[in-house]
């Protein structure tokens, strides 16, 4: 017998004893010979199946339903239609947010407003959701502002005796863990404020705020913040130091151009790298939220505002032209 037929019949004998060691160990993935009433010796009863007729289903991939939407608030659009044209605008802000993490190394980002009811957490909730769609991407939605907190509202989570943020920055035994709660369909982890507080300016100014953001920072590549409003209150200056870059929402036909200048004056302006402008309804563009990128700006806020409100419409006129 040549050398090249002994190992084959060696390599068919290792072969066969391997498989018998595996079917000693799983005896369940091992389809039994049918019952004819004979001994399992008898040559008329067919062999056991050499591969395993049972396989465990495969594992199943989380994909947003029914189910996961309900409660959700309608203008959402990027967790209840994320293919839609709607949603495109919140996709160019994800990559903004992409280029500057990347090259940058943005990770906290604070979604403001010059006041109240510009959008903000509208905003806020669309972009962690678009940041979100990235399969790969950690994404945390951090609701900061306590004085007007509605993240669990818009997004129907629970909130009967819910702990959240301001839980945990009272209690130092509460980890971030313990208050994050998870949107699997979305892919997205969600920290509310939690439980209601009269005294917010001091809950913010806790330096255990600044732990909980520093942790978060570690486990997540985004750290979306609903923020509260620049004006009248100070709460959101409190904050300042702990994020890497504001967006700030401005409501068009609504927010005063005066109180917007003022708004930008109180933040480090090399830290603010956009601006959006919600609820634009001009008929010659389809979206009605728009962003401008600007780096380290010079100058008063008067004059800075005004080129970049140009820069922001004329990049938008190019996307929109055929």
């Amino acid at each position: 017998m040549s050398m090249f037929s002994k190992a084959l019949e060696q390599a068919d004998h290792d072969r066969a004893l391997r498989e018998q060691a595996s079917q000693r160990e799983h005896p369940a993935l091992v389809a039994s010979p049918p019952s004819t009433g004979q001994s399992t010796d008898s040559p008329n009863v067919p062999p056991l199946a050499e591969e395993p007729l049972i396989h465990p289903p495969p594992e199943a991939v989380p994909r947003p339903g029914v189910e996961a939407t309900v409660g959700i608030e309608e203008h959402l659009v990027s967790l209840l239609a994320p293919t839609s044209h709607e949603s495109e605008q919140y996709r160019i802000l994800r990559h903004l947010v992409e280029q500057m993490h990347k090259n940058a190394g943005l990770c906290v980002l604070g979604i403001t407003s010059a006041a109240a009811g510009d959008g903000k957490t509208t905003t806020a909730v669309n972009l962690a959701g678009a940041l979100a769609q990235s399969p790969e991407a950690r994404v945390l939605l951090l609701e900061t502002d306590l004085r007007q907190p509605s993240v669990v509202r818009l997004l129907g989570l629970p909130h009967a005796g819910a702990s959240g943020l301001v839980d945990a920055i009272l209690d130092p035994l509460i980890s971030l863990q313990d208050v994050v709660q998870l949107r699997s369909a979305f892919n997205l982890a969600v920290l509310p404020a939690g439980r209601s507080t009269m005294a917010s300016y001091e809950v913010l100014k806790s330096p255990r705020l600044g732990e909980l953001i520093e942790e978060a920072r570690q486990c997540y590549d985004y750290v979306v913040l609903d923020m509260p409003p620049l004006m009248p209150f100070p709460d959101c200056r409190l904050l300042e130091r702990s994020i890497d870059g504001f967006l700030i929402v401005a409501a068009a036909h609504k927010t005063p151009r005066k109180i917007l200048e003022e708004a930008l004056s109180v933040v480090d302006r090399a830290k603010i790298i956009g601006l959006v402008f919600n609820g634009d309804d001009r008929p010659s563009s389809p979206y009605y939220a728009y962003y401008a990128y600007s780096q380290s700006p010079h100058g008063n806020a008067t004059g800075w505002f005004s080129r970049v409100a140009m820069r922001m419409r004329h990049s938008m006129r190019r996307r929109s032209s055929p």
